[in-house]
């Protein structure tokens, strides 16, 4: 990796940065965003295609050296929150932010793209690029992404993600499930509204509502190994307008996080039985909607092993081992068509007030960790080129 090259390449990859937060887009909406990749990317002569739809961008560079085909991702998309920052690049769209780093990841692969433009001369194989729109809602860009030919002709991917909890100069991933498998859930509880001081001639849905919020603590606890980790929380109940009233209806919504495909079946019958039946017991009716999202992210051995090699030969970068963590990344469906490994990049900096965590509204980044994941993905494609050289 020429290391100097990189370097100069930091205040182009910063400013991106700061264009891109300040003018954010929604999932499946990045239309703005794609046409500034496809911009900067035809500058650079990289041959391009849109993948399937009009949004995201599939970039392919050719080295003049036989090799391999290496494909890098980043994710594009914004989530509907009000930016409370105080900074000159603070988002300009009312409620839309990035609050969750993908800003940065667009202008790190950027870099890169411009990095691997310059060094086709010395590029063994194939650079695949991969602006992906849309990870924050299922059912995900990745897929779309896929159909229009992403990893077509692919050996390998890389992904990264700049992770605030881990220190800047830290990167971290593990060797297979590093993400948690995510899926929703919506259950509604039918009653029989009345008078709220004559409950007897009501089925009252809250009630039963409420019974089946404690219930469903009991999936984890008693139906799921306790080392096998997973979570289910309820994070909404709603049923009733009035307080004199009894409501008819009670809605829950919830969330599941697990690590095996076998779990995730497990835990679903589980809810779903238990819903039907505590429901039951209070005289009332139920349904439930369930909705199955991203898979389990499982990084590959040999990849996770060539991430702590890599991480060593990036200034000022140390790799560490991960524990897995509950969030979920729509990577899985890459890491399902080819082998590849998805690291986690420190940009927290509690000496720059950079402590908020994603999804707030005061997120931020230490600019600085873009250095960081941009050497890292391109030791980790340089590293691959050469054992397959």
């Amino acid at each position: 990796m020429e290391e100097e090259l990189l370097r100069e390449l930091l205040p182009a990859m910063v400013e991106r940065r700061r264009h891109l937060h300040r003018h954010p887009e929604l999932s499946f909406m990045e239309k703005e965003t794609t046409a500034f990749v496809r911009r900067i990317l035809e500058e650079l002569g990289v041959e391009l295609s849109s993948g399937k739809g009009d949004i995201g961008v599939i970039g392919t560079i050719i080295g003049e050296l036989p090799g391999k085909t290496v494909a890098l991702r980043a994710d594009m998309d914004a989530l509907p929150l009000q930016d409370e920052k105080s900074c000159e690049y603070a988002s300009q769209v009312p409620g839309v932010m990035h609050a969750c780093g993908h800003d940065g990841h667009t202008a790190i692969l950027l870099a890169v793209a411009e990095y691997f433009s310059r060094q086709k001369e010395k590029l063994q194989g194939t650079i695949r690029l991969i602006f992906q729109p849309a990870e924050e809602v299922c059912p995900g860009g990745a897929v779309s992404m896929i159909e229009g030919g992403a990893l077509e002709g692919v050996d390998v991917i890389y992904g990264i993600h700049l992770w605030t909890p881990i220190p800047v100069g830290t990167a971290a991933s593990a060797p297979g499930p590093l993400m948690a498998s995510t899926d929703e859930f919506f259950i509604e509880v039918h009653g029989k509204g009345g008078h709220g001081g004559m409950p007897h001639m009501a089925v009252d849905s809250v009630v039963a509502g409420a019974a089946l919020v404690l219930q469903l603590q009991s999936v984890v606890s008693r139906s799921i190994d306790p080392l096998d980790p997973v979570v289910v929380t309820i994070g909404s109940i709603q049923g009733g307008a009035a307080q004199n009233v009894i409501a008819e209806r009670c809605r829950l919504a919830g969330t599941v996080r697990c690590f095996r495909e076998e779990t995730r079946s497990i835990i679903r019958g589980k809810i779903e039985t238990l819903t039907e039946h505590t429901a039951q017991a209070y005289g009332a009716n139920s349904s439930v909607e369930y909705m199955t999202g991203y898979p389990s992210l499982i990084n590959d051995q040999n990849e996770f092993k060539r991430f702590l090699l890599t991480a060593m030969e990036v200034p000022n970068l140390k790799g560490e081992l991960s524990a897995q963590i509950m969030p979920a990344e729509d990577f899985a469906y890459y890491l399902q068509e080819v082998p590849g490994c998805f690291i986690l990049v420190g940009a927290g900096n509690e000496d720059k007030g950079i402590v908020y965590p994603h999804h707030h509204p005061k997120f931020d980044i230490d600019e600085d960790a873009m250095l960081h994941a941009a050497g890292l993905m391109i030791k980790m494609a340089e590293s691959y080129q050469l054992e397959h050289a």
